[in-house]
């Protein structure tokens, strides 16, 4: 079988999540794969990937209120605090999430639920460039 790999280059405003759910499947539908397997994974160690709903933003607002309060910037147990106050807490978020996630690929489609969608969740306060490959085969 073959496989088709496409990276996409990202840009965020800084914290929150960033649906990507159609670039997604555009990388997709350009394979050709009529049943198999799409993997995407994010070249970053402080912005992660999720699927979630994309139906109601409030879903997103209360993930993040969710995922600050579990782990806050400040906490005087950081040693890694040279990026900033923000950056060790986007390293922990990070490891708590995926860098990666696998969708079944079924009739040329992502095979996601009613509701669900592919987002980058981006941990740091600031901007940033962020690059996420796409593999279907």
């Amino acid at each position: 079988m073959a496989t088709h790999q496409q990276t996409l280059e990202l840009r965020t405003r800084g914290q929150g999540t960033y649906e990507i759910t159609e670039r997604v499947a555009a990388v997709v539908a350009a394979a050709g794969v009529d049943v198999g397997l799409c993997n995407v994974f994010v070249h970053h160690t402080s912005a992660s990937l999720i699927i979630t709903e994309n139906a109601d933003p409030d879903v997103q607002r209360d993930l993040d209120a969710f995922l600050a309060r579990l782990v806050p910037e400040g906490d005087r147990l950081y040693v890694h605090t040279a990026e900033g106050p923000d950056d060790m807490p986007a390293h922990v978020k990070c490891a708590l999430t995926a860098t990666a996630l696998t969708i079944p690929v079924t009739r040329g489609r992502l095979a996601l639920g009613t509701w669900q969608g592919i987002f980058l969740w981006e941990h740091r306060r600031a901007a940033h460039h962020r690059t996420v490959t796409v593999t279907v085969g």
